[in-house]
């Protein structure tokens, strides 16, 4: 069975944001593992930390001189700076009970099989500001919060596209592509119009 990185949505207004990166992690130093920079097959680097789940594995499984399929959460200012969180590192072979013949296998292929593809990003949150003169949109994801307790972890994420201003305060589900630092809008769906005016 093949796992995928980037699980279907389970409920309708799901908030999220979470893609995949092909690429090599290198530490800023190496007896820190958990930040640093993942480098893209274009030799792009991203400032990226590594989540604790994702670090153990990190130690047992992965050579640093290899590149890998990473899954990771981002984070970002603006549409030139982005951060990357790694949650996890897609392997089908490695980290899955799947036949170990890797020599034949094309992971692309394998992504595409489950309409993925490196760089893709879903993400899925309210629509809460749209600039039409920098073609740029800002969508605010708040997790579930399992403990209310906890400070709000809402953030928010500058993406490059355009969007009408009449779907201002509506949930949005968003397909994007990553280049370089920014964060491109390929489709969109809107899921629920004006959130706002039901609370």
């Amino acid at each position: 069975m093949l796992k995928n990185p980037i699980p279907k949505v389970t409920n309708q207004l799901q908030h999220r944001a979470i893609g995949i990166i092909n690429g090599k992690f290198t530490p800023h130093v190496s007896e820190q593992l958990n930040r640093g920079f993942l480098i893209d097959n274009k030799g792009e680097k991203i400032e990226t930390v590594v989540l604790g789940k994702a670090l153990s594995l990190l130690k047992k499984h992965i050579d640093l001189k290899k590149s890998y399929y990473w899954i990771v959460y981002p984070k970002n200012k603006n549409t030139q700076n982005l951060h990357l969180q790694v949650a996890g590192i897609w392997d089908p072979y490695q980290l899955n009970d799947f036949p170990n013949d890797s020599s034949k296998t094309n992971f692309s292929k394998l992504l595409e099989e489950l309409d993925l593809k490196d760089n893709y990003f879903s993400v899925r949150g309210e629509l809460v500001f749209v600039n039409t003169q920098k073609k740029e949109i800002v969508i605010k994801i708040s997790p579930v919060l399992k403990l209310k307790k906890l400070k709000n972890k809402n953030f928010k994420l500058v993406i490059k596209g355009e969007l009408s201003l009449e779907l201002l305060h509506s949930f949005v589900s968003l397909d994007i592509n990553r280049d370089g630092n920014s964060l491109n809008l390929i489709n969109y769906e809107v899921i629920e119009k004006n959130l706002s005016e039901k609370n």
